[in-house]
């Protein structure tokens, strides 16, 4: 999953749970200048910080690894 993915997916479940930008930021502990570039995709995001945001909203970081042998 890349940025923009990851934004929409955020900014989607937020909308869903009417929760604001101010108040997501809050709960899950970061800036909501952090969270406003990450909603934009104009930022990375660390997994411990997709972590905390996704804890808040419901949502589960799943990592895959993909390996040929």
């Amino acid at each position: 999953m890349d940025k923009s993915e990851i934004a929409k997916t955020i900014k989607q479940r937020r909308k869903e749970l009417n929760v604001t930008q101010q108040d997501l930021a809050f709960l899950s502990g970061i800036s909501l200048r952090q969270l406003s570039k990450i909603e934009c995709a104009k930022a990375s995001v660390t997994i411990d910080t997709l972590n905390k945001i996704c804890t808040v909203l419901g949502l589960r970081v799943v990592i895959e690894a993909d390996y040929e042998s």
